[in-house]
């Protein structure tokens, strides 16, 4: 799969990395437009350093600025910083816009800036700010970052940094600051109802001009056929993640359209490696042997899936990053090293010692990816063929983060998602397979408790250098040994798929994020 041309995203960003001009024009106002949007899910938190999810992060960028911003083909470019500079190895330099308001009238400041990235660092997500040594106030409008040791892709980890209010939050505390957000972004809260509605309103004095929509309400309709009726009835006006089973529908009827894309997000399975499992039914954890997370893999047959659970909407996963992403290894795929074979799968748990199966829980979702529960009785079937009886413990997303949350204890098997916007395979790894509990903001989402020492090393290299190409070439090298070791399966690439009525304006992102500042309507 490929979403872009191979870093695209990260050499154009480092390109523009001295001078950077001003990319975003001012919307123009429509008076009095709105638009009601249908999500899968109600968001978590409306603070962006509370959590990560998908709701939420939507939330998040209607109602905060990042210093550099990401846009919807994943290019980068300016945000609440004008340009930036790279001072030397270590060093770089923002310029603040100027003018730049909160939604409460205080002035974005360097001090908000230097705020944000220390008080990240004591947050649930230290990540944000991991390879960030020190934040320096000097002047107003600049702000100067120092890197521990060279690091190529500072610009491109700010887009996910976003810049709270020094005064206001200090005073509000973080508990508060999920009912009482305050940001520079487009949008502010109107309203918040859980699980009815999510209502914002646009700033007056947003730097980059007002949003065309005045009024944008969110409806959490986790039901895929009910949001299907919504919108059909005129309830809401667009809904995420249509049904497969409901596009020919939609498509015939003349009063909506369907939009499609590709997306970034890979369903994968993380496979605990700790010694004992806690709900593997043997004194030893099989998942510790890499056969049995081959056998694994092999009896997953993914065009079945496609096929049948996602009828055809969705893309196999071949790594962990698409093709275009800095790290992919050209000419590698999962599928053809691991290919669907349960003969070979029984052989394996054989050769391994555990030719009678086992006992093991998988931890999934019924309302967060495309037919997630669907998908997991499928998987379910497909392990009792070479004798893994998996039983299924389906959840709410609302209840599932917490429940898999780093450090864990009770989860041996989960399905789960995960996209990298940056076009950069490095924060995925860091997060996700870099040994837990070795370095401040890396291994935060380890949930298998993976840990090879190669692949801590080669992510430590590619956070050190400088250059692009040697990052490329330390990430490919974890890449392979990360297909060879099998922490994790990937599965597939979800296909976005949203439906609109006739006169509403939307060209779905690549990061899935629904911005309403890019929307029209009439």
């Amino acid at each position: 799969m490929s979403v872009l041309p191979r870093g695209r995203s990260i050499r154009g960003l480092l390109a523009g990395a001295c001078t950077v001009a001003v990319l975003l024009p001012g919307a123009v106002l429509a008076e009095g437009k709105s638009v009601t949007i249908g999500l899968t899910a109600d968001p978590s938190h409306l603070y962006p350093l509370a959590g990560e999810e998908l709701s939420s992060n939507i939330m998040y960028y209607h109602l905060y600025d990042p210093l550099v911003k990401r846009s919807a083909d994943l290019s980068f470019g300016p945000g609440l910083a004008e340009s930036w500079e790279v001072v030397d190895d270590t060093t770089w330099r923002f310029k603040l816009r100027e003018g730049v308001t909160f939604h409460n009238g205080n002035a974005l400041t360097a001090d908000d800036v230097v705020f944000t990235v220390e008080h990240a660092r004591k947050s649930i997500r230290p990540d944000l700010v991991a390879n960030i040594a020190s934040a320096t106030a000097i002047d107003d409008l600049t702000v100067e970052l120092k890197t521990p040791q060279p690091y190529a892709v500072l610009a491109m980890d700010l887009a996910e940094l976003l810049i709270l209010d020094r005064e206001y939050t200090s005073a509000t505390g973080d508990e508060q600051m999920d009912l009482k957000p305050v940001g520079t972004g487009p949008y502010k809260l109107g309203e918040w109802i859980k699980e009815e509605k999510l209502v914002l309103e646009a700033f007056d004095g947003y730097w980059a001009g007002k949003a065309g929509i005045d009024t944008v309400t969110f409806r959490p309709i986790t039901n895929p056929a009910t949001r299907t009726a919504a919108l059909l009835t005129g309830e809401v006006d667009v809904i995420q993640d249509l049904a497969v089973r409901d596009v020919e529908r939609v498509k015939r009827d003349g009063d909506f359209k369907v939009l499609t894309r590709p997306s970034l997000l890979n369903v994968v399975l993380a496979m605990d490696t700790r010694s004992k499992s806690p709900t593997i039914d043997l004194d030893k954890n099989p998942l510790t042997d890499q056969r049995v997370r081959e056998a694994i893999a092999r009896s997953i047959d993914v065009d079945a899936i496609n096929k049948i659970v996602m009828n055809g909407l969705a893309t196999p996963s071949d790594q962990y990053v698409p093709s275009s992403h800095i790290g992919y290894v050209d000419g590698a795929s999962f599928r053809e090293m691991y290919p669907h074979d349960v003969e070979k799968g029984l052989a394996l748990m054989a050769e391994a010692g555990f030719a009678d199966g086992f006992t093991m829980t998988l931890d999934a979702t019924n309302n967060r990816y495309v037919n997630d529960a669907q998908i997991a009785q499928a998987l379910a079937s497909m392990l009792a063929k070479i004798k893994v009886d998996l039983k299924l413990n389906i959840m709410p997303k609302s209840n599932f983060w917490g429940y898999i949350r780093v450090p864990t204890e009770q989860s041996s098997f989960i399905m789960s998602g995960w996209d990298v916007p940056s076009g950069d395979a490095g924060s995925m790894y860091g997060a996700l397979f870099y040994s837990r509990d070795k370095k401040e903001g890396y291994g935060q989402v380890n949930r298998g408790s993976y840990s090879n020492p190669e692949v801590d090393a080669l992510i430590d290299k590619a956070d050190s250098t400088s250059k692009i190409e040697e990052r490329d070439g330390y990430l490919q090298q974890a890449t392979k040994i990360l297909l060879k070791d099998i922490p994790m399966v990937p599965v597939h690439y979800e296909q976005d798929i949203y439906a609109v009525r006739n006169g509403v304006t939307l060209e779905p992102r690549v990061d899935k994020f629904l911005w309403a500042y890019e929307m029209d309507v009439n």
